[in-house]
């Protein structure tokens, strides 16, 4: 299976202007191809071919009004051109019903607050034996290596986030992971707001409500950024702040999942979770929360890491009335209101806490539908 592995960069100001230069580059080359096709689909012609792109390109570096693209690596340009054909690719596939549906592709800004590169092994990128990552054209830049790679990678992504953090991402080919602890235990998990998961057997981890903890200072950046004159240089520090206080909420959730996730894999063979709607949710006087939990992210984890570990993972359809279930006898009771937390089966009389027991039928249908 493939992973993706993602490090922190710190390029020095020089590199960050050598950086800069090449996602301008990029962005320039992608609208042009971009204009190029629909200029073409406005005049009723076919739609230019990658080739086609690529020559035009390197005919526009021999006059004088794109001669700076040839400061960067062409290999840089080239991607850029390949990212397109992807766009395009994803927006007809998705009318064709193959995948969901997204946009068509549309133009970069250069105030985007996300920039990215790729270099490919035609660039003659490498992880020097010091440790910097040497990019052509950038320079070595200096790289926080927290592990190791499993495989030796061929592209390389240089990515500035709207934090103004500079990250290197590498997708390499990865086989199962060393062999966990051997269990026997089988867990299914409810999701929820006030309780972030709850385990079949009983266990509850409390919601961190990362956002919700940081709400006091996310509210006074966007108030301290409005008073900036726009285009100012504070206006610009007060972004780059309100971003890094995103960048420290997204960063803590993150890292909680992956450490929940991690747990339940290794303590457990089998994984079963609800899949609930969240872009439903999403629309919900409960949005904001729904966002914070990050329901989504978790789950995906979830997924990857038992494919990793060889460990087994359902998805329990949304429909299925795990909360109007007795887990003891079977019995249906009907729906209940969502301030009902605690009650007892009609039929055996049995007392059940609400999340506890829709985690033990997330269980139970979980084993149904795997075997």
């Amino acid at each position: 299976m493939q992973l993706r592995y993602q490090f922190r960069l710190y390029p020095t100001r020089g590199q960050q202007q050598n950086l800069a230069r090449a996602f301008g580059c990029s962005r320039v080359v992608y609208n042009d191809a971009l204009r190029a096709r629909q200029d073409a689909r406005e005049q009723g012609l076919p739609f230019p071919k990658a080739a086609e792109l690529s020559a035009a390109m390197t005919e526009a570096k021999k006059t004088p009004e794109r001669a700076w693209l040839a400061e960067v690596s062409a290999v840089v340009l080239q991607q850029s051109l390949r990212d397109l054909e992807a766009a395009y690719r994803n927006f007809f596939d998705g009318l064709a019903g193959k995948r969901p549906r997204m946009g068509a592709p549309r133009f970069k800004s250069r105030k985007d607050a996300r920039q990215s590169i790729r270099f490919t092994a035609n660039a003659r990128w490498q992880i020097t034996e010091g440790g910097p990552l040497a990019l052509p054209k950038v320079g070595e830049v200096k790289v926080k290596w927290s592990r190791r790679l499993p495989s030796a990678p061929s592209t390389v992504t240089v990515i500035k986030d709207a934090a103004g953090r500079f990250f290197a991402s590498f997708v390499v080919e990865t086989g199962q992971a060393q062999d966990p602890p051997g269990t026997t235990a089988e867990v299914g998990i409810d999701l929820g707001l006030e309780h972030f998961a709850v385990t079949s057997d009983g266990r509850k981890i409390t919601s961190p409500r990362f956002l919700r903890r940081a709400e006091k200072k996310l509210r006074k950046a966007p108030k301290a950024l409005s008073r900036k004159q726009k285009g100012s240089n504070n206006r610009g520090k007060a972004r780059l702040s309100l971003a890094r206080a995103h960048a420290r909420v997204g960063d803590a959730r993150r890292e909680f999942h992956h450490q929940l996730s991690t747990t339940l894999v290794r303590d457990n063979q089998a994984v079963y979770v609800e899949d609930l709607c969240v872009k439903g949710l999403a629309r919900t006087r409960f949005a904001a929360s729904v966002h914070d939990a990050g329901w989504s992210a978790f789950v995906s984890m979830l997924e990857y890491k038992t494919a990793r570990y060889g460990r087994t993972f359902a998805r329990v359809d949304r429909a299925f009335p795990s909360s109007q279930i007795c887990s003891h006898c079977g019995h249906r009771d009907g729906p209940k209101p969502l301030h009902v937390r605690e009650w007892a089966c009609g039929r055996c009389g049995t007392g059940h806490d609400r999340d506890v027991n829709a985690a033990r039928n997330i269980l139970d249908e979980g084993r149904r539908i795997t075997t």
